[in-house]
């Protein structure tokens, strides 16, 4: 093993937690042949096989188990080696790591933007994904910080909220409700729903929106891309719960429209998180004040709209 290489070891770890070679081509930016010869350089290297197939999917053999836990510890003491000089560096010249759940890359964005522009020399390693691989990155010390509406209950996690995010019921301009006022959940619920799919942070938010009444709506269809289903609502194919942020272009164009309802819209919040005992870097530290004292401001400012109960 003592030709075995950083870059093969991050590789096979990413392969073995996400148990498929195209995930983790797609995670690292690689193609899936480059993967696979970085995984089979480092069975090469421990004179073992560390996957092996059963029909169509791919399982850790027991050597491959030991080695997922040694390199984990391998990749941890890199990080922990980078983050400590980092220190030295200070904020500039510091890489700042952070990730975010799907509906904050409508925005998210340009707060990373104007960070940078105040603190010249930062590097920025910016991912967005949904909830689960965001858990699932904190869990793994895989960024440093995590932006989402639904901190985790059960990780020992230090959670900030920095911002207002508000969700709403939205439909075509010309839709029948998109001119009344007051509507009860019950007339909506007559209404085909066209939602995110169920585990979303969107419909975790849906199932908190509706109390409990979330089985009395008219579910049509589900669709994992919020984009998709902004589009299927401007064709007419029913009304949607949706982040106000990932809307609010629509709305400015008049290309969609908020309906009036009960107990709407639904006020949660952005919030930055991080593991408790996490040594943040002083990038990490410095971007995080910046969300807590600006985040709210920037993103108002960026979806051009601020709604309020």
């Amino acid at each position: 093993m003592k030709n075995a290489t950083l870059r093969q070891l991050k590789v096979f770890e990413s392969v073995a937690r996400n148990l498929s070679f195209s995930r983790a081509a797609e995670e690292l930016h690689l193609t899936q042949p480059a993967v696979s010869i970085q995984v089979k350089k480092l069975e090469d290297h421990a004179g073992l096989p560390l996957f092996e197939q059963l029909g169509k999917k791919i399982h850790l053999t027991p050597a491959g188990v030991e080695m997922l836990h040694s390199s984990r510890l391998i990749i941890q003491q890199f990080k922990e080696v980078e983050e400590a000089m980092t220190q030295f560096k200070g904020v500039s010249g510091g890489k700042l790591n952070v990730a975010v759940i799907s509906a904050g890359d409508y925005f998210f964005p340009r707060l990373l933007v104007e960070f940078a522009r105040r603190h010249s020399g930062v590097t920025l390693n910016f991912g967005v994904c949904n909830r689960e691989e965001l858990l699932d990155q904190l869990a793994n010390n895989v960024t440093d910080l995590a932006i989402m509406v639904r901190p985790p209950l059960d990780m020992d996690t230090v959670s900030e909220p920095f911002a207002p995010h508000p969700y709403v019921i939205v439909a075509p301009p010309d839709h029948p409700l998109a001119s009344k006022k007051r509507i009860p959940v019950s007339r909506l619920a007559r209404e085909p729903f066209v939602v995110r799919e169920k585990g979303s942070d969107t419909w975790n938010s849906m199932e908190e929106g509706f109390r409990g009444h979330l089985a009395d709506l008219n579910i049509a269809m589900e669709i994992k891309s919020t984009e998709t289903i902004k589009q299927a609502l401007i064709a007419g194919m029913g009304v949607s719960f949706l982040s106000a942020h990932t809307v609010s272009r629509e709305l400015q164009a008049g290309s969609l429209a908020v309906l009036d309802v009960q107990g709407f819209p639904l006020m949660l919040h952005w919030y930055v998180v991080h593991r408790k005992h996490k040594r943040l870097p002083p990038v990490a530290q410095a971007f995080k004040s910046f969300l807590l004292n600006d985040g709210a401001a920037w993103i108002e400012q960026t979806v051009g709209f601020s709604l309020k109960r």
